[in-house]
């Protein structure tokens, strides 16, 4: 079920044509908080937009922005994982300590920081939830770098005389990320909840753009006439997660060893 809803959501941020035939800005205020039925299936918004091509374009914006920076989230965390695990001990306490520190933050409340000092829109968003999120992958890169560099193949490596940077590129690196399909998959839930969050606030894509935290936001003032226009988008919100953070468990219980 959870794979059959990401592929489904795969197939909205390619080729959103597929699953909804409206244009998601076309408004027709005749048809304003008009409610699910044949002609709009999950209702039309205030400005008299189809709900469910909204939705269904609203993924790419929302996905984009998760993925966008939990890549980066992941390559900076990487980078500096390392860099910890290797270095001298006073450069490592000092990376340790601003990791512990960061991480005591709650990522959005932290994003939501960064996004008040450099300002709002996508690209800041991204940023923000990506320089949040790079506490998380740091310490498991750094803990997992401790465990490897002590390996008796990389002892061995250093014995027999190899360079320093092919130890690290061909004997620590592919070794210290195999946790990372794992933190990746759940922590792409965690900043697509974020990019919703702050979109909701106003800070990520500008209307008219369809986006799932910014539908949510134009719809709060039309709860009490227009359920559908808040419900959907919160629906795919909850669903996307849920199914990220079910597919992310599995990985996780597959890489431990247990069974699935």
């Amino acid at each position: 079920m959870a794979r059959a809803f990401l592929v489904l959501l795969v197939v909205a941020v390619a080729v959103p044509g597929l699953l909804a035939g409206a244009d998601p800005l076309a408004a027709d205020p005749l048809n304003a908080l008009a409610p699910p039925g044949s002609e709009h299936w999950f209702g039309s918004d205030h400005l008299g937009r189809d709900v469910l091509s909204r939705v269904v374009y609203g993924a790419r914006h929302s996905l984009s922005i998760g993925v966008a920076a939990t890549g980066i989230a992941v390559a900076a965390g990487v980078l500096l994982g390392l860099a910890a695990g290797l270095s001298p001990t006073w450069v490592d306490e000092a990376l340790a300590r601003s990791f512990d520190v960061l991480s005591t933050l709650p990522e959005l409340l932290f994003a939501l920081l960064i996004i008040a000092i450099i300002g709002p829109g996508t690209g800041n968003v991204i940023f923000a939830i990506a320089v949040a999120q790079i506490p998380t992958y740091a310490r498991v890169i750094r803990a997992q770098t401790f465990v490897v560099r002590r390996a008796g193949y990389v002892e061995q490596a250093v014995t027999f005389g190899r360079p320093r940077l092919r130890i690290v590129a061909g004997h620590v690196l592919p070794n210290v990320l195999a946790p990372i399909p794992v933190l990746a998959t759940i922590g792409l839930g965690t900043a697509v909840i974020a990019a919703s969050g702050l979109s909701f606030l106003g800070m990520g894509p500008q209307p008219p753009a369809a986006e799932w935290g910014a539908m949510l936001s134009e719809a709060r003032n039309y709860l009490r006439v227009a359920w559908w226009a808040a419900f959907f988008p919160g629906v795919a919100i909850t669903l996307t997660v849920v199914c990220l953070t079910v597919i992310g468990r599995r990985l996780q219980r597959r890489f431990e060893g247990r069974t699935p």
